[in-house]
């Protein structure tokens, strides 16, 4: 083959993983894992999904980037041919929503029950629910994402309660925490726990002050996680939890994670009652021990900016 030929094929090939990457990933490529009877979290193309199926249809916890909407879906239907019913935003950013409008057009609202009990569709595309925080945030921003992806059932109460699938499901809100919409989904007869980005695996806490949240709430709310789980013997296994981010944990995990983030918190304020400033106290590394397993120098998500918005949301308070 010329060497003009060779270019043209490497411009072809570069091309199209272009458009692959454009299009997103493949059902394939989002890992299905069973949590238990009638839970799956699936991993891949932005936060953890979790999907409860049963006689009632399908409840589903974030719906990731946009780019995976149609690989979500896919994936979904594999699990279950149910109608979808709900879908359940456990805060507003875009790795959590992303797949809003595919998915929740895919399904279809409940109408009610006849005589039998049995469920009547009102064809209207799946309810969408969240906190009404998120509802602000998504319409005000300054490019927000299409209308059929926004909520259309909003909660400002500190609990919302659903009985679906023969199951108690409830929706707990965590103020100031990752953001001021945080919801945790606590799946009661399973005993899972889907918590959004209030709690992660494989990072420091994303914090947005801007957004409302802060380190003390992401402290309140890991201590309402480890609240609401009941380990098994030996403190392993019990509950499960299905993190934003990361592997499936149980409470030691939590417990593990939230005396972490205690301890670099009271090391910042002390460090912030000494006097210091933002530059000082990232100079001093209160994280060093922890950088190891949690620390970024690159990427989304850097250590510095997370000692940063730490920093920041101490100083409000």
């Amino acid at each position: 083959m010329s060497a003009r030929a060779c270019a043209i094929a490497a411009l072809a090939a570069a091309a199209l993983a272009t458009s692959a990457r454009a299009q997103g990933p493949r059902p394939e490529e989002l890992a299905v894992w069973p949590v238990r009877d009638g839970l799956y979290m699936i991993v891949g193309a932005g936060g953890n999904t979790t999907v409860q199926v049963g006689d009632d249809g399908v409840l589903i916890v974030d719906t990731k980037l946009a780019t995976a909407s149609n690989a979500l879906l896919e994936a979904i239907r594999k699990i279950s041919s149910k109608p979808i019913r709900y879908v359940v935003n456990t805060h507003w950013h875009a790795d959590h929503i992303g797949g809003n409008e595919t998915i929740a057009t895919a399904g279809s609202t409940i109408a009610g029950g006849n005589v039998s009990g049995a469920i009547t569709d009102a064809g209207e595309g799946a309810a969408v629910l969240a906190h009404e925080n998120v509802l602000l945030r998504m319409s005000g921003q300054e490019n927000p994402p299409p209308f059929a992806a926004w909520p259309t059932d909003t909660m400002f109460v500190p609990q919302k309660d659903l009985h679906f699938n023969d199951e108690a499901v409830q929706l707990l809100h965590q103020p100031a925490a990752h953001t001021d919409g945080d919801i945790m989904v606590f799946f009661r007869r399973s005993d899972v726990l889907s918590t959004g980005d209030v709690f992660t695996t494989t990072r420091y806490p994303v914090i947005r002050p801007e957004d409302g949240g802060g380190i003390d709430g992401v402290i309140a709310a890991l201590n309402r996680i480890i609240e609401l789980t009941v380990p098994a013997e030996k403190q392993e296994g019990g509950t499960l939890v299905i993190p934003g981010h990361g592997r499936l944990c149980d409470e030691a995990d939590v417990v593990e994670y939230r005396d972490m983030i205690t301890i670099i918190r009271d090391r910042i304020r002390s460090m912030i009652e000494m006097g210091m400033t933002l530059r000082q106290v990232q100079a001093a590394r209160p994280t060093a021990d922890y950088d190891g397993r949690y620390g970024a120098t690159t990427g989304l998500w850097t250590t510095e900016q997370f000692v940063a918005a730490a920093y920041e949301s101490l100083q409000k308070n």
